[in-house]
């Protein structure tokens, strides 16, 4: 069983990283493509209907591959934690369904009239399709947030034999769902942002299109820099709602074993493999103590008095979550975060006043930067669902209750190579498009000012 649990894990956390490199893209470039579409509509330059048209494209790519790997998520469910699906079912199963009912066929559909409407729709329909696809993305990750948020901060329920929903408003108005939603959602504008810098760059170090592409990287910019800004803030929040429902999670963020008041924040920590002593710290005094309560002379529970009162309170067990995944995935997070607003930053500074300068080091800075956001994402994710264990859903069930228990690891193990195989295969398929298209150029002004009802993105 414990092999089968552990390769479980490895299963849903590889798929879960995997297919979240789609999703901040997906909802990012819906809003950007949605904003160059308006400003089309509103100023009836071509160069906006060719950014449009060209940013469209690698949106519906991404949106597709989302789609396609999000599928695995749900079936897992299923196939590896059939006791944990049994027990949640009720509640878990009401925000999955308004997403695939509501969220997903919004953004469907109104994507297929977007797509094949050109010259066919009016101007102002045609672009309240896309704003249309745009909120459908932003609320479809408000209701999978609310499913995830249920099992970081249980509300809504009642248990008898397993959990039963009894207030759906309440999962719907979760506190760490309204934390963890806007700081979801402008990560994604950060990752949408980068990859108007990167690609935008790359034509611009070659002199390509500049008048489709200089608005296009500093509507990135701009999307990186308030992306970056607002998770900065929301995260801010978030951090204060996680003291009050997983205060191990913020002592496990700092590898706090002893209660400190005021409780210092480590930027940089060499310690022992396990987490448990440091040799050498560079730390900020108070700021922890402040990211959790908004004091910076407030006191901070520590691991060890946490894991003695879940003890009492919950039975005898290990409830600290692995230290130094927890610890060092926060700050990666952070760091390769700020990064990517400091690239914007720089971007910002060479192309002010209208100019479209720089030496080759910047634009090759600008195009690896794409990676950053991604890696914040991930080890931001790896953060939020290592710092909950040993919980699958706080305070209710342990993860090593919620695995299938009929899967022996031969089964778990061939599924986990299976997918493991099928997604390598999609992520050379999802880059070689990405790289495809965004070499080419965008449609020529002509083409896209044609009026004879060419209704695809074929150029």
């Amino acid at each position: 069983m414990d092999a089968a649990l552990d390769l479980a894990r490895w299963q849903f956390g590889t798929t879960t990283v995997y297919h979240f490199l789609f999703v901040p893209v997906t909802i990012g470039l819906s809003l950007l493509v949605a904003i160059l579409n308006t400003m089309w509509v509103r100023t009836g330059k071509p160069a906006y209907k060719r950014a449009t048209k060209f940013w469209g494209m690698l949106f519906l790519i991404n949106f597709a591959m989302g789609v396609v790997t999000g599928i695995v998520q749900e079936f897992q469910f299923g196939m590896n934690w059939s006791a944990y699906s049994r027990f949640v079912g009720d509640i878990f199963g009401a925000p999955l369904a308004l997403e695939a009912l509501l969220a997903f066929f919004l953004e469907s559909t109104f994507l297929g009239l977007w797509l094949f409407g050109w010259n066919l729709l009016p101007k102002l329909v045609h672009l309240a399709c896309i704003w249309l696809v745009a909120f459908g993305t932003t609320l479809s990750a408000y209701f999978i947030l609310a499913a995830n948020s249920f099992m970081q901060w249980p509300v809504g329920y009642r248990v008898v034999h397993r959990a039963e929903l009894v207030d759906f408003g309440a999962v719907l108005t979760n506190k760490v769902l309204l934390a963890a939603f806007p700081h979801t959602i402008l990560g994604c504008w950060l990752s949408g942002g980068a990859i108007l810098m990167a690609i935008s760059a790359w034509h611009l170090a070659r002199g390509r299109d500049v008048d489709v592409f200089r608005p296009s990287l500093r509507l990135g910019v701009i999307a990186v820099l308030v992306g970056a800004g607002g998770t900065l803030i929301s995260g801010d929040v978030l951090g204060k709602i996680m003291t009050q429902t997983q205060p191990m999670k913020i002592a496990a963020a700092e590898a706090l074993y002893e209660t400190a008041q005021p409780a210092p924040f480590s930027l940089f920590t060499i310690g022992t493999l396990e987490g448990t002593r440091p040799i050498f710290k560079l730390e900020i005094p108070g700021l922890l103590s402040w990211l959790a309560t908004a004091d910076f002379s407030a006191k901070v529970e520590g691991i060890n008095n946490l894991n003695a009162d879940y003890q009492r309170i919950f039975g005898p067990g290990d409830y600290r979550p692995y230290i130094p995944i927890t610890y060092w995935g926060f700050r990666l997070m952070i760091g390769f975060g700020m990064l990517t607003a400091l690239v914007a930053v720089v971007l910002l500074w060479f192309t002010r006043k209208g100019l479209v300068r720089g030496p080759s080091w910047m634009w090759r800075l600008a195009v690896w930067a794409v990676v950053l956001p991604f890696l914040a994402h991930s080890f931001g994710w790896i953060f939020t669902e290592m710092g909950r264990q040993p919980w699958i859903v706080f305070s209710q069930m342990h993860t090593s209750a919620g695995v299938s228990p009929t899967n022996g690891p031969g089964i778990v193990l061939t599924s986990l190579i299976a997918f493991t195989v099928l997604y390598g295969v999609l992520a050379v398929v999802e880059v070689a498009l990405m790289i495809k298209y965004g070499r080419q150029s965008p449609p020529p002004a002509e083409e896209s000012e044609q009026g004879g009802g060419e209704p695809s993105f074929a150029y």
